[in-house]
C-alpha cells in the first residue's frame, strides 16, 4: 500500500541527503511526484513501509498527508 505525501528536510539539510532519500522512495516503489528546491522538500507516493523510516530521520523536519486543497467555501444555499 502506499500514500501520497509531503516531506519537508531541515534547514541546512544537504541537496545529497535529500537526493539520497528521493533515490530511497524510488527504489522502494515509490513515485516522485514534484521536488522543491527552494523549500528542501518534495512529494511522492511512498510505499507505507517507507514512511517510518522517514519519520525517524534525523534531517527530515515534516512528513504530511499530500491532498486536494479547495480555496472555493461551500455555499450555505442562504442569500
Amino acid at each position: 500500500m502506499s500514500g501520497k505525501y509531503i516531506v519537508m528536510f531541515k534547514s541546512g539539510t544537504p541537496q545529497s541527503e535529500v537526493d539520497r532519500q528521493i533515490e530511497q522512495v524510488i527504489a522502494q516503489g515509490g513515485k516522485i511526484n514534484q521536488k522543491y528546491d527552494t523549500l528542501l522538500g518534495f512529494s511522492a507516493t511512498i510505499p507505507d513501509t517507507m514512511i517510518k523510516s522517514l519519520f525517524t530521520s534525523e534531517h527530515v523536519d515534516t512528513v504530511e498527508g499530500d491532498g486536494e486543497v479547495s480555496t472555493l467555501a461551500k455555499s450555505l444555499g442562504i442569500n
